[in-house]
């Protein structure tokens, strides 16, 4: 079985479901009491997301490089970026390892078309829903991306940054969640993509009309299957 990288902390409260979903996946598919073999680095949230905040994004994109090339040192024989925002530096992390990133939005992406479905909602901060990074990806796998108004944008973000990063779960928020995906659905979201890695923490599938594509448990099951296959590229 080959090594899993995680770069995790960002936040930590989403990390933690990382480690359970491979771990999970792995018992699912091997059986007995195989588990995966993990290094985890989990850096300082608060760091980032100030770089995040002063649109210092090619900083933050050293700084996580720094961080794959020490996962790489460890043992890692791939790479897992446990948050959907920070793939906007996945390019410089490439560059800077010898060994594959797997990309959140890949899995996201397969599992989609797999259910026949072109037209999606996204939900994440403001950064992966305004900029062009993770929608321009979606695109090169044939689906469209629709992202809530402004207004909503900013509601979206602010819960969470204020409170799913902090742990703080509201059914006041859960409800402006459920309001939002309602609308991306009347403007023709065939289903919502959770494109952040706490929005589970928040919604799950009771929670919506619509299928909901879970990036966190898509991308931990995709790393397990690409941990337990035979080689990678």
């Amino acid at each position: 079985m080959l090594t899993i990288g995680l770069i995790g902390g960002m936040s930590w409260e989403s990390t933690v479901p990382y480690y359970q979903h491979i771990n999970q996946a792995v018992r699912q598919q091997l059986g007995g009491l195989h588990s995966a073999r993990i290094v985890l680095y989990s850096v300082d949230f608060h760091g980032i997301a100030q770089l995040q905040r002063d649109n210092a994004w090619d900083e933050a994109g050293r700084q996580l490089a720094s961080v794959a090339q020490k996962l790489e040192a460890t043992g890692a024989d791939l790479l897992v970026l446990c948050t959907n925002t920070m793939h906007k530096v996945a390019d410089m992390i490439t560059a800077a390892a010898n060994i594959p990133l797997l990309h959140i939005a890949d899995p996201t992406a397969a599992a989609i078309r797999q259910a026949g479905m072109q037209t999606v909602g996204l939900l994440g901060t403001r950064f992966t829903m305004e900029q062009a990074f993770y929608r321009d990806r979606m695109q090169q796998h044939g689906i469209a991306v629709l992202v809530p108004d402004a207004p909503d944008r900013d509601i979206v973000h602010h819960v969470i940054y204020e409170e799913l990063c902090q742990g703080l779960v509201s059914d006041s928020s859960r409800r402006e969640y459920q309001r939002i995906i309602k609308q991306l659905k009347d403007q023709g979201a065939q289903a919502v993509i959770l494109g952040c890695t706490e929005i589970s923490m928040l919604i799950g599938p009771e929670h919506a009309a619509v299928p909901l594509f879970d990036t966190t448990r898509l991308h931990a099951y995709a790393a397990a299957s690409m941990a337990m296959a035979s080689n990678i590229d």
